[in-house]
C-alpha cells in the first residue's frame, strides 16, 4: 500500500463508529398467536365446506407501523419504547382471524386469488385500535368488520372490541395483553360469521 492510501484509511477509521444504517433493532419482535388452531394434518375441502376470504383490514396511519401505539390522552399518541411488531399489525390480525375462523367454524379460509370464480363469503373491515390505553391501563383491540355473505345482496357490519388489563405500559406487558385482546375479538368474529 502506498502512503496516500494509508493516510486515507487512517483518516476514515474514527468515522466508522459514527456511521449508522438504521435504528438499533429491539431485543425481540412481537407476534400474534391464535388460541384456536386447526389440527396439523387435517384436510379441509371447499367442495364440502363453506369458504371465506379474510382481507387484510385497513387501518389508520398510527397502526400502519411496526410500533405499538399508546393512547396517552384521547387526542395524544405515543409509542411503547422498545416494542415492535414482526410485521404490520393489520396483517398479523388478519392471519389470527383466519386461523380462528378455520378452527372454530370449520370453514375453508382461502386467499383472494383462490376465490376467483367461486361463491365465497368475504370478511373485511378496519382495525380502529390496536394498542395500549395509558389512562385505563389496558390493551385495546377494536375492529369494524364488514361481511358479505355469498348469495346475499347486502353487506353486514359490526364493531368488535376487547380490553385486557396491563400491569405496565411497556414492551413486556404490551405483547401478551394485545395477543389476548386480539384473540377475544377473533373469537367474537368467528361466532358472528358462523358455520
Amino acid at each position: 500500500m502506498n502512503r496516500a492510501a494509508l493516510l486515507i484509511c487512517a483518516a476514515t477509521l474514527p468515522l466508522a463508529g459514527c456511521v449508522s444504517f438504521g435504528a438499533k433493532p429491539p431485543k425481540s419482535l412481537l407476534v400474534l398467536t391464535s388460541d384456536a388452531m386447526v389440527p396439523v394434518g387435517q384436510v379441509r375441502d371447499s367442495a364440502t365446506a363453506r369458504t371465506i376470504v379474510v382481507d387484510v383490514p385497513g387501518s389508520a396511519a398510527a397502526l400502519a407501523t411496526a410500533r405499538v401505539p399508546v393512547e396517552v390522552t384521547p387526542t395524544t399518541l405515543a409509542y411503547v419504547k422498545e416494542a415492535q411488531w414482526s410485521e404490520p399489525p393489520a396483517r398479523l390480525f388478519a392471519r389470527l382471524v383466519s386461523d380462528t375462523l378455520a378452527a372454530r367454524t370449520g370453514r375453508v379460509v382461502i386467499s383472494p386469488v383462490q376465490a376467483v370464480g367461486e361463491a365465497n363469503d368475504q370478511l373485511g373491515g378496519t382495525l380502529r385500535r390496536f394498542g395500549l390505553d395509558a389512562t385505563a391501563r389496558q390493551a385495546v383491540v377494536a375492529f369494524d368488520a364488514t361481511l358479505s355473505r355469498a348469495g346475499q345482496s347486502g353487506t353486514e357490519t359490526r364493531r368488535f372490541e376487547a380490553r385486557v388489563p396491563v400491569a405496565a405500559i411497556d414492551a413486556d406487558s404490551a405483547g401478551p395483553a394485545l395477543n389476548q385482546a386480539a384473540n377475544q375479538v377473533a373469537t367474537q368474529i368467528a361466532d358472528w360469521v358462523g358455520r
